[in-house]
């Protein structure tokens, strides 16, 4: 799990002067995620979705998530998302679950996890994937004001 956390700190990094705070979605997040949660999470706007693609990994049956095209990813308090779905609020919201995953579980923690459950479950049936489409369902139909990180925690 090491060279994976290690991998993640070094993209951050490589795109730390390329992050877009999320205090911007403070107005379209109220009553879901605090100002103070926002503050601290961030997004990158990339063509390319970075993913750890070593052979060590694909061994450890991650071929599929690997391999997988997807909008965006979230390496713990930053998400990269494509060009095209950079206005989509619903995709913002979806990713900034999977930020207070990744702060409730910790980095080994989340990394160990999500890693079980695409194995046990696959990409879209794995819990964490789960619980983020459900909130982003949910804020989507205009459901009820949720403090996601508190829901998060309750529920991991």
């Amino acid at each position: 799990m090491n060279r994976i956390e290690e991998w993640i700190d070094k993209i951050n990094i490589d795109y730390i002067e390329q992050r877009i705070c999320c205090s911007g979605f403070s107005t379209d997040f109220k009553g879901f995620y605090r100002k103070s949660f926002l503050m601290k999470a961030y997004y990158v706007v990339v063509d390319k979705i970075p993913k750890p693609d070593y052979p060590e990994f694909r061994e450890m049956g991650l071929s599929d998530f690997l391999d997988i095209d997807v909008d965006g990813i979230t390496y713990k308090d930053t998400y990269y998302i494509k060009p095209h779905v950079a206005d989509n609020l619903r995709l913002h919201f979806h990713e900034l679950v999977h930020v207070a995953q990744w702060k409730q579980l910790g980095a080994d923690g989340f990394i160990q996890r999500y890693i079980g459950e695409i194995n046990k479950y696959g990409y879209s049936r794995a819990p964490l994937e789960v619980m983020a489409y459900l909130c982003d369902a949910h804020f989507s139909k205009n459901g009820d004001k949720v403090d996601i990180p508190s829901y998060v925690a309750k529920k991991i």
